[in-house]
């Protein structure tokens, strides 16, 4: 057994953030901050590693994001909150550019969506003489075109917020295709292109992307760097319940799972007994289910 079995993880991460505040004068709220800094410095080297860095570098890496810690503390004796021109002197020091390939690569997915749709509304409307497998083929490029534009966007590092996993990136690139290809399928049968039976196919797409959605966004961590967490502390900010309360949100990613899988089966239902005519009514009252219960989720009384 070695030595490093021993070594607590991210050792060289609480030496370098000790370093980092060396000279600054350890107030209540200074160590408030040096410790909230820390246990998001530590998640931060754990995406580092999981994305192939070694520990040293991942725990350098994310110091270097973290800049000046004294740019991060109130002047001595002040409290008031961050004027604007604080924030914009913040932003232009912490300026993250867009790399050229993330550049060239959603420019190159919009022309892939703006062709694919079109093309694809002109052979569902007769306007072009496309076999409808081309028509769902070039939806399908289209809603590849609009998960690639998320996701990508979402991996990307911005002034603000540290990148995304790429694993949850993929997983909001996901539920963008299954919302478009699901529309389009709706699209579709709504024209004629396609036998009314093919809103099943509609109707999984759609519902898998709000259940996605659903997940993801009730799952997410705060993005912040540590400096924009900072002025936001000396700012009135509105509570979020779904990061306050984790079990809220989880609660409410189950409500939308359950809530969505019974409208789908009941909009099939109905279609299929009562007819096409009535059945989107089902969807308005699934939509109606659904504000309602995220009012109560967000603004309802704490438990």
């Amino acid at each position: 057994m070695t030595d490093d079995t021993h070594r607590p993880v991210g050792g060289g991460l609480h030496r370098l953030l000790d370093a980092a505040f060396a000279g600054v004068e350890m107030t209540p709220d200074a160590q408030d901050l040096k410790e909230e800094i820390r246990a998001n410095l530590l998640a931060r080297v754990a995406e580092l590693e999981a994305a192939g860095r070694s520990p040293a570098d991942a725990a350098q890496h994310a110091i270097d994001e973290l800049g000046d810690v004294r740019a991060l503390l109130d002047p001595p004796g002040t409290s008031a909150p961050a004027s604007p021109s604080g924030w914009d002197d913040a932003t232009q020091r912490y300026r993250v550019r867009p790399k050229p390939r993330f550049v060239v690569g959603i420019v190159v997915a919009a022309l892939a969506v703006a062709i694919g749709l079109t093309l694809a509304i002109l052979g569902a409307s007769d306007a072009l003489p496309l076999p409808i497998g081309v028509t769902i083929a070039l939806l399908g490029i289209a809603a590849s075109g609009v998960g690639w534009i998320v996701g990508d966007s979402l991996a990307q590092e911005t002034t603000t917020n540290h990148p995304m996993p790429s694993s949850r990136a993929g997983g909001y690139a996901l539920a963008s295709f299954l919302a478009v290809y699901g529309l389009g399928f709706g699209g579709l049968v709504a024209v004629g292109a396609l036998p009314g039976w093919a809103i099943v196919f509609a109707i999984l797409g759609a519902v898998a992307a709000i259940i996605l959605f659903s997940f993801l966004g009730a799952t997410q961590t705060n993005r912040h760097k540590a400096w924009v967490r900072a002025l936001q502390r000396t700012q009135r900010q509105p509570r979020n319940r779904f990061e306050e309360e984790p079990e809220t949100a989880a609660r409410f990613g189950i409500y939308t799972a359950v809530l969505w899988t019974v409208t789908a089966a009941v909009y099939i239902v109905i279609s299929f007994t009562v007819g096409w005519t009535w059945s989107w009514v089902v969807f308005l009252g699934g939509f109606a289910a659904f504000m309602i219960m995220l009012a109560r989720m967000l603004f309802g009384p704490s438990r």
